[in-house]
């Protein structure tokens, strides 16, 4: 029986996680997963140890407030390492705590697959110079995550992103408006404020501002709150209880949200990828605490956040970080949207063209046949 060690941090790793356990199931059915993770892991079978997506932050000084529950998590995924055996461990983004674990690969002999690894092409190029020395193989899911690991000597194989494949919704555009109570007539705004709790308490108390602020002014427009898997509903119904917002919120149903909407308000991170992938349009959201944004701005060499700006080389998509994320800020901009249609074809005209640098699909095989192979589970 094979023995695959997962370590995934946040929910969108979990997710991601998950999809290729079940794929390695398929491919090698005598296998055996655990490790650290979340709900989309568990329910794909796999034992999970440690759930760490309730301390998942955005922001340096924000994980340091929890530091000590980090290491003590590192601590324990090691000593899985040498009490269990795993024939490969599999490496999911949450890239501070995954590079010290690959280190620790390295030195007890395990191979790993790195999938969604350090962003080594956006700052510190030094990580993909360790990741290749500690002999990690990258499943890059960038075209730009693939030259920059190949420069640095790691073993590269590139799957193309996930989503490609993972972002399906059967529903068309009309059933999915007719299930959120939308006339075809109206303008429909999807406000995505991200999954973890950090997120949503900056974010989202803006974002319900705004909407209440359009809904004045525009008759015809219609909002929907999308609430991400493991999201903190109760932080959701907080803001919306303080703004006496009236705006529905729908649980697990961020990708109909997102097609059915002319455009959406959301977090910086892995909606603006899913929205691309849908062809949405968006405005792309980000704010976290002053010290974290500063020590960012040393670090992080790139003039944009949104990985479909990044991607596209210009700011196809419009972003409002730190100081510039203001309700008027926001709400100038979506009006811009709701007044010119034009602009919005534009945008998805540009989107299509970022969907084709993601790959043609089958990403999560790709990635599941890597790490069968690595770990010799078949």
């Amino acid at each position: 029986m094979g023995r695959v060690m997962v370590s995934a941090g946040e929910v969108s790793g979990d997710m991601h996680a998950a999809e290729v356990v079940k794929k390695i199931s398929e491919i090698a059915p005598d296998s055996e997963f655990f490790g650290m993770g979340s709900s989309r892991l568990r329910e794909a079978g796999a034992e999970i140890i440690i759930d760490p997506t309730e301390i998942s932050t955005i922001g340096f000084m924000e994980a340091a407030k929890n530091l000590k529950t980090h290491l003590k998590n590192l601590k324990m995924m090691k000593n899985l390492i040498k009490e269990r055996k795993p024939d490969v461990v599999f490496l999911v983004d949450y890239s501070s705590f995954n590079m010290r674990l690959a280190k620790a690969c390295s030195k007890f002999g395990v191979p790993a697959v790195n999938y969604f690894p350090p962003t080594a092409w956006i700052y510190r190029r030094g990580r993909a110079d360790k990741m290749a020395a500690y002999g990690t193989e990258i499943a890059a899911v960038f075209p730009m995550e693939r030259e920059v690991y190949k420069k640095a000597g790691a073993e590269v194989t590139f799957v193309g992103h996930p989503l490609i494949d993972m972002v399906k919704v059967e529903e068309s555009r009309e059933e999915i408006r007719d299930e959120l109570i939308c006339a075809e007539d109206e303008i429909l705004i999807g406000v995505l404020p991200g999954s973890r709790k950090s997120e949503i308490d900056k974010l989202l108390g803006k974002m319900i501002k705004t909407a209440e602020k359009l809904k004045t002014e525009y008759d015809r427009v219609n909002f929907v709150i999308a609430a991400a898997d493991g999201a903190a509903e109760e932080l959701i119904e907080k803001y919306q209880t303080e703004t006496e917002s009236n705006i529905k919120t729908v649980k697990n149903y961020s990708y109909q949200i997102m097609k059915g909407s002319d455009f959406i308000i959301t977090a910086s991170g892995t909606a603006t990828v899913e929205a691309a992938v849908l062809n949405t349009p968006m405005i792309i959201c980000y704010q976290t605490g002053k010290t974290s944004y500063w020590l960012g701005k040393k670090v992080f060499k790139i003039d944009h956040i949104g990985m479909p700006n990044i991607i596209a080389g210009y700011e196809l998509l419009p972003e409002f970080v730190q100081e510039d994320f203001t309700v008027d800020n926001i709400y100038s901009k979506a009006a811009e949207f709701i007044e010119n249609t034009d602009k919005l074809d534009e945008i998805r005209d540009g989107l299509k063209k970022v969907r084709e640098e993601l790959g043609g699909g089958g990403a999560v095989e790709r990635t599941a046949e890597l790490i069968v192979k690595k770990g010799g589970l078949k």
